[in-house]
């Protein structure tokens, strides 16, 4: 599996010092690759403050990319994950990359729930993941901007297509 992560979603941009958290976000993110066989990306938004091009490092096993000046980390993430054709675990709490993840045949993962999942794993390899956060996460995906959910069709005690496919790739984590 390959995993794409929104930095900054994940580790969040309130800190201090940005460059401290993104480093102990990257040593996170080795140890937990250490106990699985996934490739990971981690994009971090150059918007604001970056270089004029794009910047693509790997530290430790972990594909580190610094959007350029002016352009936003979900642009790169969604021209990796359509440019890529493998498929992608996207963490993301973003509405248009969960979108755009869905529709380019990859599973969304929520930032929270893979932070706490990276961080048990990085700690220690086997552990039982409970899948109740991800389910609240595709309740809340699936809502239309009002709040509403869709009305589901077919049978009520077999989860959806999309719901199988999060708790498949959780199992995988």
């Amino acid at each position: 599996m390959h995993i794409i992560i929104d930095g900054y979603n994940v580790i969040g941009i309130l800190h201090k010092d940005m460059e401290k958290a993104r480093d102990e976000f990257i040593g996170l993110l080795m140890g937990y690759k250490k106990s699985g066989h996934h490739d990971i990306t981690v994009i971090f938004d150059g918007y604001k403050s970056g270089a004029g091009v794009e910047q693509t490092i790997v530290r430790g096993g972990i594909k580190v990319i610094y959007s350029r000046l002016g352009e936003r980390a979900d642009d790169v993430i969604k021209r990796v994950v359509s440019s890529e054709k493998k498929e992608w675990i996207v963490v993301s709490d973003d509405r248009a990359i969960i979108n755009h993840a869905w529709a380019s045949n990859s599973i969304p993962i929520p930032s929270e729930r893979f932070y706490e999942i990276a961080s048990r794993e990085a700690k220690q390899t086997n552990q039982n993941l409970s899948m109740e956060s991800a389910d609240e996460f595709l309740d809340k995906a699936e809502e239309d901007e009002f709040g509403n959910a869709p009305s589901q069709k077919g049978n009520p005690l077999k989860l959806s297509k999309k719901q199988r496919a999060v708790r498949r790739v959780m199992g995988k984590l």
